[in-house]
């Protein structure tokens, strides 16, 4: 296989989200060829974290790789979960002594593809980590010794770390896919020296919601500052995210912007019906 075919999916927000990628993902895997799906799951559970259920499910629905952010202990049973699921990602950066990996080397038509999850520093006041501008370069050292085709979700609240990492891993790393703010950026581009880059992957799920979110409670939320519990939102559903094409030295030759549709109506957005979403 001289190009391998990576779609990377926005954040997963709540039952719609699931919905989404329940609906939607064989077709657009058969319509564009996929080898190798990494998907964001970190509001898959509640738009808060990610639940062991929702993670066994999504991956069983086609996602090779879950990645995630801050809230990936959110959600308990994910705590001692983790550590026995490859295919959940928490941020590299964490200290390393706790559940679960920041990296994982995996094999698909006798590839090897590595992917790396970090956080960034900016807005993330509950969880303090190392630096991912120093930390990413040794790490990625290490796994080029296995592979040339590596992938980075950063997941990181501003545009200024996001674009300083573009920058320092250009080159050294196959794409680096920017997630967080689950609102898709239009600024993906291929780097001078072959990375893949988009600042926002998106995210999946209701469009007409704020972050995936019921919109009046979020609202009421900033309005008020009384907390409340928050509630998925099902109008306006869409897959978003990124196609790459990876060449055989690990440059991305080629990518598209994804923003679908979900068609389909679901008929059940309060109990988990009969796909457990």
């Amino acid at each position: 296989m001289s190009v391998l075919r990576i779609l990377c999916i926005g954040e997963i927000v709540g039952k719609a989200g699931v919905f989404c990628i329940k609906t939607m993902l064989p077709k657009l895997k058969d319509e564009k060829g996929i080898d190798f799906v990494i998907a964001n799951g970190e509001g898959a559970t509640g738009g808060f974290g990610l639940g062991k259920n929702h993670a066994v499910y999504l991956h069983k629905l086609g996602i090779d790789v879950l990645t995630s952010g801050e809230c990936i202990y959110y959600k308990r049973d994910m705590v001692s979960f983790i550590q026995d699921a490859p295919f959940v990602l928490r941020p590299a950066n964490y200290p390393p002594g706790n559940p679960g990996r920041g990296w994982w080397i995996y094999t698909k038509h006798d590839r090897k593809i590595a992917v790396i999850n970090l956080l960034g520093q900016s807005g993330f006041s509950r969880v303090h980590l190392a630096n991912p501008f120093t930390f990413l370069p040794e790490l990625v050292n290490r796994v080029r010794r296995d592979t040339n085709t590596v992938i980075v979700d950063f997941h990181a609240a501003t545009t200024a770390e996001k674009y300083n990492l573009f920058h320092i891993a250009d080159g050294s790393v196959s794409a680096v896919l920017g997630t967080h703010t689950k609102a898709q950026s239009a600024d993906e581009t291929i780097m001078p020296r072959g990375t893949g880059v988009i600042c926002e992957l998106g995210r999946t799920g209701s469009m007409e919601s704020v972050g995936g979110l019921d919109k009046k409670i979020e609202i009421d939320k900033f309005l008020t500052q009384i907390p409340e519990r928050s509630k998925d939102a099902w109008d306006d559903l869409e897959l978003q995210g990124l196609y790459l094409e990876i060449d055989e030295d690990g440059k991305t030759v080629d990518l598209e912007r994804i923003r679908r549709k979900c068609e389909e109506v679901p008929h059940d957005r309060n109990s988990n019906g009969n796909g457990n979403y």
